[in-house]
């Protein structure tokens, strides 16, 4: 195989959709590999490693394929139509109107806009959100590499400003019923949702519309926010907002492992109308000021009012397949970062240290139990996100099937928008091969409404003969029993 490579200059796309590109570049015939993005020196990077090369300035956009010389061009053709699809027809076509090539000239062609969507390589994001706060706008920051230091001025400007910074790393988001990256149709409500966790945002907007109670807004913060120096910045501003929205009544806070220090600094800002309920993930919620649940299941149930669903039907199913999973390893394979820190805090107590990146045991063993969050930067170095590209996940299913010592595969299916289009049909034919010897625990993180539609989705797995949980914490105790 050899590799193929087309710039266009001058054109940016955001990366988001540049991934659901390259998947459909991937999937034609003859193509093995392909990589899409900007000609950033990190970018360029990463193709070097591949020994490829491309005469690209951060300007450009550059196609990579690894095919055969009769597949490449079309490959390379099919790309660059899909990346000028974007603007809304093939390259050449009428356009609805001009297209803009800077965040000023955007908030000028639009009527009254009041936030601006940030997904540029972390080396430049610092300076657009500056931008974007200069004109008034709210921020939300899709970018990573965003250093520290930076990530506090924004914060600390915006707070000033009276404007949100949504990340970096803000991967979802809410705003009037609007989602930003990847987000969940759920219904209106009054539960309003402060996340400095993605999947966390959505597995709690999620099983707040399950539970009939609805979303007002989702605000997403970024990962650090409740941690060291950043004490809580956005997350207080995120309540100030709330607290004088009318469709709020009721506020869900959602963090994995933030520290006392950072939830401490935010009980100054919480609204003296509006109830508090926290789900912090691997915090165990000593003295602070407010209702928290040490999961994303338990904080939602309580910020809906409701209990959490019943699985006695599910557990005498696990009972029932036990006899293929008991004394034998858990393989955990997720593509939700929150959802996996959710799962190891739920399943080391019982099975002590696990092997991965989340838990607490060695980061590769043989013969023990492991967890795997698919969306860190190991695995994702030149791929797209595990929620867009599932090949990471099914090759490992593959392997997992052919494995004696597994008696228990553990994963998350997450939809919404921006995600993988049929995560549940690309996975059922590795998780049919995988039940043949050992029991599949899957959880399906999304709604009827998401373009995938849940229940079309949990009907796929069943079919492939998984058992599919209500939430993912009741998928987790339920790999505990059947491990039992």
């Amino acid at each position: 195989m050899v590799w193929h490579v087309r710039v266009i200059a001058n054109r940016y796309a955001d990366s988001v959709r540049l991934m659901r590109i390259a998947r459909a570049v991937r999937e034609r015939d003859g193509v093995e590999r392909c990589e899409l993005g900007m000609g950033t020196p990190a970018n360029l990077e990463v193709l070097e490693d591949f020994g490829v090369s491309a005469p690209a300035t951060p300007g450009d956009l550059v196609i990579a394929v690894e095919a055969p010389d009769d597949s490449a061009a079309s490959a390379l053709d099919y790309a660059e139509h899909e990346v000028g699809s974007l603007d809304g027809g093939a390259p050449g076509a009428p356009a609805s109107r001009p297209r803009v090539r800077s965040l000023p000239a955007a908030a000028r062609a639009l009527e009254d806009p009041n936030v601006a969507l940030i997904s540029v390589p972390g080396e430049y994001a610092t300076l657009e959100a500056h931008r974007a706060l200069s004109a008034g706008l709210h921020v939300f920051l899709f970018s990573d590499h965003v250093p520290l230091e930076a990530e506090i001025e924004l914060k600390q400007r915006g707070a000033a400003l009276g404007l949100l910074v949504m990340g970096p790393e803000c991967g979802t988001a809410m705003l009037g019923g609007i989602g930003l990256g990847f987000a969940n149709v759920v219904r209106p409500g009054p539960v309003g949702i402060v996340a400095a966790a993605g999947t966390g945002a959505q597995e709690s907007a999620c099983l707040l519309d399950a539970a009939g109670a609805g979303v007002s807004h989702i605000i997403g913060v970024g990962g650090r926010d409740l941690r060291g120096e950043l004490s809580g910045l956005m997350f207080a501003q995120a309540m100030r907002l709330l607290a004088r929205d009318e469709r709020t009544e009721k506020l869900l806070l959602v963090a994995k492992a933030p520290t006392a220090e950072g939830v401490q600094a935010i009980a100054d800002h919480l609204p003296a109308d509006l109830p508090v309920v926290a789900a912090f993930v691997g915090w165990d919620g000593a003295n602070a000021p407010f209702e928290v649940h040490p999961t994303l299941e338990a904080g939602a149930a309580a910020a809906a009012g409701t209990a959490p669903p019943d699985t006695s039907p599910l557990e005498r199913e696990v009972d029932a397949r036990r006899s293929g999973a008991s004394g034998r390893c858990l393989l955990g394979l997720y593509s939700g970062g929150s959802l996996a820190h959710e799962a190891i805090t739920l399943l080391e107590p019982k099975l002590g240290p696990i092997a991965g990146n989340v838990g607490h045991g060695p980061e590769h063993a043989d013969g023990m139990h492991a967890l795997l969050d698919l969306g860190e930067a190991e695995y994702t170095q030149s791929r797209p996100h595990p929620m867009v590209d599932l090949e990471t996940r099914t090759a490992m299913l593959e392997q997992a099937a052919e494995d004696e010592r597994v008696g228990c595969v553990l994963l998350d299916v997450v939809l919404g928008f921006a995600g993988h289009p049929d995560p549940a049909a690309a996975l059922a034919p590795a998780i049919e091969r995988v039940t043949k010897r050992a029991t599949v625990i899957t959880h399906v993180c999304g709604t009827p409404d998401d373009p995938q539609d849940s229940k079309r989705q949990t009907r796929i797995l069943a079919g492939a003969g998984a058992l599919v949980a209500p939430s993912n914490a009741a998928a987790a105790r339920l790999a505990l029993r059947s491990l039992s």
